[in-house]
């Protein structure tokens, strides 16, 4: 067995009981079995030089040509290659679900988002964070600097899921803070109605934004490995149900795939990139789907 799989048995993930060194173990085990090419695209790239002018940064100066020609020349750059990043996690009740996994759909969230967070840090792109219920909760602004990892891990190691959910106000809370085009990362389990989450990742995608969806469901709700009769509670309303498990379990399966076909079928019609993934679900397949999409696009 090769380190790179050592550290991303999920075994060994949830031994390690602190974010940040999760983060680096899923990264980092991730990075050592890739090439370099799928994270083209996430750094701004060297393009050409131009004189320097009164008013320009000095802090964009070329030094080395400098040193060779004893005229000043600026670096310039394609910065429309380097998008601010945010990190959108859905905070509702339901995302603190789990029936034998050991991490909830929010642990599993929290995780992935930490190690995006690592890996966009690493790349020096900003990246921001924010989590949402029924309304905005925690806010974080986009920002490159090293500190910002400690920063976002701090708040994700401090939340707690609760409450319902509210979609559409939410997302248009966050497109009135989003400055500029921006690259937004959605995690949410999207138990709730479909149409203002689907309006809301259409008005997104007509501002500009670029959409990564990650549609997350505990291992459970995307297999039911329930028998007999079993009863169900929504922990976000109380509304409880009992039901034959085994009568209704190819019914549902049926329903679920349908369910997240929806979501991909629009997501594909708008341009977004749409995940699915389960609790099961190694983290380095889910950076795999994440990085291939994201280079599809640039």
């Amino acid at each position: 067995m090769n380190s790179s799989e050592k550290f991303l048995k999920p075994e060994v993930i949830n031994q390690v009981s602190r974010l940040d060194l999760r983060a680096k173990f899923i990264v980092e085990g991730f990075l050592s079995g890739l090439h370099a090419s799928p994270f083209q695209g996430f750094s701004v790239e060297f393009s050409e030089h131009r004189k320097y002018a009164p008013g320009d940064d000095i802090k964009d100066i070329d030094w080395k040509v400098y040193a060779k020609t004893e005229k000043y020349y600026l670096k310039k750059f394609q910065a429309e290659t380097n998008m601010m990043g945010y990190l959108a996690i859905d905070q509702s009740a339901s995302m603190g679900y789990t029936y034998r996994q050991d991490l909830t759909k929010f642990e599993y969230a929290t995780c992935l988002a930490a190690a995006l967070t690592y890996l966009m840090i690493n790349q020096q792109d900003p990246v921001g964070l924010v989590t949402f219920g029924e309304k905005l909760k925690a806010w974080l602004p986009p920002r490159s600097k090293r500190t910002q990892f400690s920063s976002v891990l701090s708040v994700l190691s401090k939340l707690v899921p609760e409450g319902i959910t509210d979609y559409g106000s939410c997302m248009n809370q966050l497109t009135s803070l989003i400055k500029g085009k921006s690259l937004i990362m959605i995690f949410s389990d999207l138990l709730a109605d479909p149409e203002p989450i689907i309006k809301s990742i259409h008005q997104l995608r007509h501002r500009g934004h670029e959409i990564i969806l990650f549609h997350i469901l505990d291992e459970a709700e995307a297999n039911f490995p329930f028998d007999g009769m079993v009863e169900f509670e929504d922990v976000e309303t109380p509304t409880v149900v009992t039901v034959d498990a085994y009568g209704m379990k190819d019914d549902y399966l049926a329903a679920v795939k349908q369910f997240r076909e929806k979501y991909k079928d629009e997501c594909l019609r708008s341009g977004c990139d749409y995940v699915a993934i389960d609790t099961s679900v190694n983290f380095d397949k889910a950076l795999m789907e994440y990085l291939l999409q994201r280079q599809r696009r640039f």
